[in-house]
């Protein structure tokens, strides 16, 4: 999984690993694994970085450019 832009954004907000692994409820050594591409990064936590940077899942993998984030859907 090609997770440089976790990093990008991390280091673009000037947020060091263990802030952001503290507010993701993490410790700093699984959040390093994540960004080296060691550990995959579970989908809540996937969340919380694309809520963090107000982004995409799909731009955080490399799935588009995009960095927008999509519309919000309607409860129904």
């Amino acid at each position: 999984m090609n997770v440089s832009r976790i990093r990008e954004l991390r280091e673009d907000n000037d947020i060091s690993q263990r802030v952001l692994a503290s507010e993701l409820k993490i410790h700093q050594t699984t959040y390093s694994d994540y960004e080296l591409g060691n550990l995959n990064i579970p989908m809540e936590i996937l969340d919380l970085l694309a809520t963090r940077y107000n982004t995409s899942i799909d731009y955080l993998l490399h799935r588009t450019d995009e960095t927008r984030p999509y519309p919000k859907t309607r409860d129904t």
